[in-house]
C-alpha cells in the first residue's frame, strides 16, 4: 500500500482515515460485552480535536511526524487536515480529506490532486468507520478488552474483513475520552495518533462537511451525485 518514503508521507492520512483515520462513531452495537469504545460512541454526535501524527516502519524507525485537525459529525461525515513536519518543503504540503457522507474527498495540494471515491467503498471496515460510521460496529470489526496500560484502558478492533487495509486498531480511553489510536497496517507499519484538545457534541458549521475541487486541479474519480 504504501511502498516509499515520499509515498508514506502522502498516503498516511488516506491510509489512516479514508481506505485507510476518520469514518464507528457508529451507534448501533449488539447485545455483547460492552467496553470503552461503545460507550464513547453512544454518547457521540460530533468532535472536534486536535491532534499529533506518527509514522513509524516495520523496524520502528519513524518516518513521518505531522500535525492536524479533525471535525466528526455523525454519521458519516468527517474532516481530517494534516499537515507533515520537517523533511524536504513539497513533503510538508498540507493534505485534505472530507467525507461528505456520499463521497470521501482526498486533496494533495502539493501534487493539485483530487481523489474521490464513494463513501459507501471507502469507508468500510477501515480505521474511518471506527469513528464516524452508523452500522453495527461488531459487524465490521471483533472487539476486545486491550487491558489497562500506559494510564488508559484499551480497546483492540480488528477488521473481519480479509482484504482491510490494516491489521488491528488499537484505541485508548482516559475515563470517557479517546485520548490515543494506534494502527497496524499489513506492511509493519505503525500510524500513533494523539489527541490533544477535544470538543465533544458541539454545533458543526455545515460547511466544513462540503468539499469543491480547487479550479485547476486534476480530479481522479467520480463522486456520486
Amino acid at each position: 500500500m504504501i511502498g516509499s518514503r515520499r509515498a508514506v508521507t502522502r498516503g498516511s492520512l488516506v491510509w489512516a482515515w479514508g481506505w485507510g483515520f476518520l469514518a464507528c462513531l457508529a451507534l448501533g452495537c449488539n447485545a455483547q460485552a460492552q467496553t470503552p469504545l461503545d460507550t464513547y460512541l453512544n454518547q457521540l454526535q460530533t468532535l472536534r480535536t486536535e491532534f499529533t501524527q506518527v509514522v513509524t516502519d516495520g523496524r520502528g524507525d519513524v518516518v513521518q511526524r505531522a500535525r492536524g485537525r479533525l471535525v466528526i459529525v455523525r454519521p458519516g461525515k468527517f474532516r481530517w487536515e494534516l499537515t507533515p513536519e520537517g523533511g524536504s518543503s513539497d513533503s510538508q504540503s498540507p493534505q485534505l480529506m472530507v467525507a461528505d457522507g456520499k463521497n470521501l474527498w482526498f486533496y494533495d495540494s502539493d501534487l493539485e490532486q483530487v481523489s474521490v471515491k464513494t463513501a459507501a467503498t471507502a469507508l468500510t471496515a477501515t480505521p474511518a468507520s471506527l469513528l464516524s460510521g452508523d452500522g453495527d460496529l461488531r459487524a465490521l470489526f471483533r472487539l476486545s478488552a486491550g487491558g489497562r496500560h500506559d494510564g488508559f484502558d484499551w480497546v483492540v478492533a480488528t477488521p473481519k474483513q480479509a482484504d482491510a487495509d490494516f491489521r488491528e486498531a488499537r484505541l485508548a480511553f482516559s475515563r470517557t475520552e479517546l485520548k490515543r489510536m494506534v494502527l497496524k497496517d499489513k506492511l509493519g507499519q505503525t500510524v500513533r495518533l494523539d489527541f490533544l484538545t477535544s470538543l465533544r457534541n458541539e454545533p458543526v458549521a455545515a460547511a466544513e462537511m462540503t468539499f469543491t475541487p480547487p479550479a485547476g486541479a486534476d480530479v481522479i474519480g467520480t463522486p456520486a451525485p
